[in-house]
């Protein structure tokens, strides 16, 4: 078969299945579907036929695009739509996980496999009403028992769901820690020694202060006389 006579079919599957397909996935229902035994569809042709329908998909034309997210292959409605669809889902797409619950995911999701007592520890407070939100959500799973650790306790990973829910393939895509800060922090200003001394004499001579009934004054040595530097009994 050859490859243009592949690529309906992969769209068809991955477009009518309740879950995300791993491209082994499409080659063995691809080979059931057709009865192949000799010259069955192999890895390598799907692959090459999922990179063409990628291709394809990201034309303007189409409101969605095939992507791996939750450890497959989906067709998901590109981000401009969000605001759209939202419309058509209501409340129920809308609905936001509560900040305790975000906490908590952003724990597991970082350091999984973890275990109750070490979310908590991280978080300082009690987590298992939002552990067991999370569970009822699907968005982690008990993957068993932490054996090295008094009392054995349970340990907890992320889910498919939650890669589905995030739109990543795996915890790996997950942004990294300091990319996150990074984001955040103010690069500092380089000043040459000439700007310095300027801006040390202007703190000088314009400095606000509190006077004894504590409201905030300024003090200017070219009306007053008095550098900032001889002020004193401030506490």
């Amino acid at each position: 078969m050859e490859l243009s006579e592949i690529i309906p079919h992969i769209e068809a599957l991955i477009f009518a299945s309740e879950k995300p397909l791993t491209s082994m996935d499409v080659v063995e229902l691809i080979n059931t579907a057709f009865g192949f035994m000799e010259e069955r569809i192999s890895l390598d042709q799907v692959e090459s036929c999922v990179e063409g329908i990628k291709e394809k998909y990201q034309s303007e034309f189409y409101p969605f695009e095939l992507r791996q997210s939750g450890g497959g292959w989906q067709f998901l409605t590109k981000k401009e739509f969000y605001k759209t669809i939202a419309q058509l889902n209501g409340d129920k797409f809308l609905k936001r996980l509560s900040t305790a619950a975000l906490e908590t995911l952003a724990i597991i999701a970082y350091k999984q496999p973890v275990t109750k007592g070490e979310i908590e520890s991280i978080r300082g407070v009690n987590s298992d009403y939002s552990i067991q939100k999370l569970l009822e959500k699907e968005l982690i799973i008990i993957s068993g028992r932490n054996e090295n650790m008094p009392g054995k306790p349970l340990v907890y990973v992320t889910s498919k769901t939650f890669m589905d829910y995030f739109g990543i393939n795996s915890p790996a895509d997950l942004p990294k820690i300091k990319e996150v800060f990074a984001e955040q922090l103010i690069e500092p200003t380089i000043m040459r020694a000439e700007d310095a001394e300027a801006v040390q004499h202007e703190v000088v001579a314009n400095t606000l202060v509190v006077n004894e009934e504590g409201d905030l004054i300024r003090t200017d040595e070219d009306e007053k006389g008095t550098d900032a530097n001889e002020i004193t009994g401030i506490e």
